[in-house]
């Protein structure tokens, strides 16, 4: 599926607000390293913030960056991109701040503004940008989470399109630049033999987890205005759940898969409370920053139904969390077992069919589950994996391909404001109202009352990281 890309409307500046900030410094610097290192990034970079930052500053500030990211280091690229790098400083609330970053982008008349701050700053900076007269031309880009709720979406979205137009707003979310993720986009319709099964006839439950072995680290505040359901499963959840049940777009285009994922959006079930469990690792509140009575949910477990023609009683299990036993990613759609059990062994011990697993990271794999015969004159076998695709080392970082496609004017990888909103619709209730958030011991899976959602599709699936887990054939 090929995508249109407006070349004509190439940026020709970045302005990155938010220079000093948490994303900037492992994510977004790193990425404009790589981006000068393969040829994508051949505009100047005028960084926006509020600290009082020299030249050497701000350069020795992108250097520790670099390392930090692990990049091999190269004079000539680092070189290049220092070059490129300006800096305005001021407070965002001061006109005076966009008078100067005019001044700043000189001749630069389509210029790309990210907005790499808290959502909380994106009315203040937008509205900034249209009094300079720095909108007119331009393309914004918005870091999730995009509001916190479906109203505060809503309202955040008129007031970018009251000055910018819908094709010149790019949301971003870094999980769909992600080369795993963007596989399960082309496996589902690049794959014929997909579409038969690919439905509630033969699926019998999808399970999503993405799990991490770490805290909330330095993100303590932000943590205590998000939490795990706004902060992963809204956004990065629900995002691959669109990719997996859509239908076949109608045709080759950015708008016809944004549609489809739409569709799927809106026609999930409403939430309710006992579809939820909200759990909070053991020594959370004693974080930084964070309220030693806090409630936020620094796990969550949720089961999902979308009301459709194709997934009608198909469960979705979603489940997300901090300080759990590993770090992954990893999708699996449970196929239904066999009509009639012609075999004394036709269910593995785990209880298991046939399932299609999806690994999203820390390597992406997709591999097939099938039963086969032992050697000998019975008939007993065993489930095995076939290996089907895994990553290539070199692949682009997401914030490298992401970056790249908002300055080439391609909006394929970011969502409209249709699906952003519709998004937040099965949440609207749970984001209010639920239950408790339960203690869970630090390294585990969670509390374990996330078990019982799944009922008989349980157990929970446990993401394998060692690849010699995953046997091919």
């Amino acid at each position: 599926m090929s995508f249109a890309i407006d070349h004509d409307g190439a940026a020709d500046a970045l302005v990155l607000f938010g220079m000093t900030g948490d994303l900037a410094h492992k994510k977004i610097f790193p990425a404009l390293y790589g981006m000068v290192q393969n040829g994508t990034l051949n505009v100047p970079v005028v960084g926006v913030a509020s600290s009082q930052l020299t030249r050497s500053q701000l350069h020795a500030r992108i250097r520790k960056s670099i390392k930090a990211s692990g990049r091999a280091e190269n004079a000539a690229t680092l070189r290049e991109l220092l070059e490129r790098v300006t800096y305005v400083s001021g407070d965002y609330n001061d006109p005076a701040v966009f008078g100067r970053l005019k001044e700043a982008l000189g001749p630069a008349r389509r210029p790309v503004h990210y907005l790499a701050i808290p959502p909380a700053l994106f009315a203040t900076v937008i509205t900034g940008l249209a009094a300079a007269g720095l909108s007119d031309g331009g393309r914004v880009i918005l870091e999730k989470p995009f509001g916190r709720d479906r109203a505060s979406a809503h309202h955040l979205n008129r007031i970018a399109c009251a000055v910018f137009p819908e094709d010149a707003i790019y949301r971003i979310d870094h999980f769909l630049g992600k080369e795993a993720i963007m596989n399960i986009l082309y496996f589902r319709f690049a794959n014929a033999f997909l579409e038969p099964i690919w439905n509630r006839n033969y699926i019998d439950s999808v399970q999503i987890t993405l799990s991490e072995s770490f805290g909330v680290e330095s993100r303590g505040a932000f943590y205590e205005s998000a939490g795990c359901l706004r902060d992963v499963i809204q956004n990065h959840l629900f995002q691959i759940v669109g990719l997996l049940a859509m239908e076949p777009p109608a045709y080759r285009a950015y708008e016809a898969v944004q549609i489809e994922k739409t569709k799927v959006f809106r026609a999930m079930r409403e939430i309710q409370p006992d579809d939820l469990v909200r759990g909070q690792y053991k020594g959370y509140r004693k974080e930084a920053h964070v309220d030693p009575q806090s409630d936020v949910e620094t796990f969550c477990a949720l089961r999902l139904f979308i009301d459709s023609w194709r997934w009608e009683g198909v469960p979705w299990f979603l489940r997300s969390g901090k300080c759990m036993a590993t770090t992954a990613a990893e999708v699996q759609v449970q196929f239904k077992a066999p009509p009639q059990k012609l075999f004394t062994d036709t269910a593995p011990a785990d209880g298991r069919a046939n399932y299609i697993r999806f690994r999203l990271s820390p390597r992406a794999e997709i591999a097939l589950a099938a039963r086969v015969k032992r050697p000998g004159k019975n008939y007993v076998g065993e489930q095995r994996e076939l290996l089907m695709m895994n990553e290539a080392a070199d692949s682009d970082s997401p914030y490298e391909r992401l970056l790249s496609d908002a300055l080439a004017g391609d909006r394929s990888l970011f969502a409209t404001q249709a699906a952003v909103e519709s998004a937040w619709q099965a949440l609207d209730r749970v984001l209010v109202e639920h239950h408790k958030a339960i203690m869970y011991e630090k390294g585990s899976w969670g509390p374990p009352e996330a078990e019982a959602l799944l009922g008989r599709h349980g157990p929970w699936h446990r993401p394998c990281t060692d690849p010699n887990d995953a046997e091919p054939i």
